[in-house]
């Protein structure tokens, strides 16, 4: 079982202060919620009562009292934000989920990738690799033939031949 958690140590000051927030009409109801929580760990009741009395997850309890440990009462009322580093869509990332999907085939036997086979086999988010699709105009899904080329020149000679289409040579006198 888990071990008890010690009360909540608060001030005259600081307990006045969330009792405030409580009666106040206008606060938000997540901003209540967390005041609940905090009197009654300051009651010395266990995570795991508080967590079944307020309908909310014992990880939740934990979290709060940590944050409180950590940050002080700003926590009831301030915004929390995770912090973690957001994956950016760089070059040299585009460039491999340009050059996996039309390079390579996925290992069951499927014709093409999709952005979520894609984004796990690489190992990154659906969302980084839709817009390196977009980006590219790539849709593996609206083929309805598909055939890798194994020759390394293969894309040289596709941009010469297209180029040709595109701006022919002068014929005639």
């Amino acid at each position: 079982m888990f071990a008890p958690a010690a009360a909540l140590a608060l001030s005259e000051s600081q307990r006045s202060h969330i009792e405030a927030l409580l009666r106040n009409g206008s606060t938000p109801q997540k901003v209540v919620l967390r005041c609940r929580i905090v009197l009654l760990a300051q009651q010395g009741l266990s995570n795991r009562s508080i967590a079944q009395q307020l309908n909310v997850s014992r990880p939740t309890v934990i979290a709060l009292r940590t944050a409180l440990a950590q940050h002080g009462l700003t926590v009831i009322t301030g915004i929390r934000r995770r912090r973690r580093q957001a994956k950016v869509l760089t070059p040299e990332r585009e460039q491999k989920i340009v050059d996996t999907t039309l390079r390579t085939r996925r290992g069951d036997g499927s014709t093409h990738w999709s952005v979520w086979t894609l984004a796990k086999h690489l190992g990154i988010s659906r969302t980084i690799v839709h817009p390196g699709w977009q980006r590219h105009d790539i849709q593996p899904h609206r083929v309805e033939r598909f055939k890798l080329s194994n020759d390394p020149h293969f894309e040289g000679k596709v941009r010469e031949i297209v180029g040709l289409y595109v701006n022919p040579p002068a014929t005639g006198p």
